[in-house]
């Protein structure tokens, strides 16, 4: 007969972690290196991504 392999059931404390501060709105917001500018209508476009939650936003300078 095969192992028996017992899983542990995740806390909500560890399956939260780091993310109640990004639904306040504190994200960590950090510059995607592999594609840093885009051409959009005529305006240079930057790309961020939260390092807590991986959202993504973008900023026209």
């Amino acid at each position: 007969m095969g192992e028996v392999i017992t899983f542990k059931k995740t806390r909500a404390k560890d399956k939260h972690k780091g993310k109640t501060l990004c639904k306040s709105g504190f994200h960590k917001w950090e510059i995607v290196k592999d594609n840093p500018f885009d051409v959009k209508q005529g305006k240079m476009v930057s790309r961020y991504r939260c390092r807590r939650c991986g959202a993504t936003k973008t900023e026209a300078r």
